[in-house]
């Protein structure tokens, strides 16, 4: 599903400031001067539920102009997912900006939440700035970048997951490795068989103590071919 796609569901399917809908009433496009009132809320000192409709609602009718109130929250660890809600359907390149910006500022939940987004938007550029947390200890941290740079799959993508695939230790292994099925997944849908085998090999061949992880590699590796 596009963003624009996604974007029209939750519209349809979401009263947005107060609105009363009936069944099949056609949505009107949201204003300029409804996107602002929501930036308000996010700015000022309102409640933590308001500002939480505010994101949710900016999910849908958000435009570039939200960007940087809801890039402000993403360091909130009562607001941190919100404030991403309202950033990962956002059309505009500036929330990838935003998100990739937050991966070298904002710590512990808020940092694997951020994560994720990037691996939502499969943000490419963002790719050298996810290696380094493969290196990390926390499993948390290490199993969501691994599954974002799957979720990307570019060739920088799959190589980084490829090398941390034998330099991990054994107890985050897997994770690596389900981000490399993940890579391979993604590949295979996009028609890059080739690139999809190596990757399912590549965690046939690791030392693995989860067989489950193995025979899915397998399965992969036999349908890429």
């Amino acid at each position: 599903m596009t963003r624009s796609k996604m974007r029209f569901g939750l519209l349809a399917g979401t009263p947005v400031a107060g609105a009363s809908l009936t069944l099949g009433q056609v949505v009107p496009a949201p204003g300029p001067e409804q996107v602002n009132k929501l930036i308000a809320v996010l700015k000022s000192d309102a409640p933590q539920k308001e500002k939480a409709d505010a994101c949710r609602q900016l999910g849908v009718v958000g435009t570039k102009d939200a960007v940087p109130a809801l890039a402000a929250l993403l360091p909130d660890e009562k607001l941190s997912h919100m404030a991403r809600y309202g950033l990962e359907p956002n059309p505009d390149p500036s929330a990838d900006d935003a998100l990739r910006d937050a991966l070298g500022k904002v710590k512990g939940k808020p940092l694997v939440g951020v994560i994720a987004s990037v691996g939502v938007r499969r943000d490419a550029k963002a790719v050298e700035a996810l290696t380094r947390f493969l290196g990390e200890s926390d499993p948390d941290l290490v199993r969501t970048t691994a599954r974002s740079l799957g979720k990307i799959a570019t060739p920088e993508a799959a190589k980084a997951l490829q090398q941390r695939m034998a330099s991990t230790p054994a107890p985050l292994r897997r994770f690596v490795a389900d981000g490399c099925l993940t890579c391979a997944e993604r590949l295979l849908a996009l028609g890059k068989k080739a690139e999809a085998a190596a990757m399912y090999e590549s965690v046939e061949r690791a030392e693995l103590s989860d067989e489950y992880i193995r025979a899915a590699a397998k399965r992969g590796a036999t349908l890429a071919r």
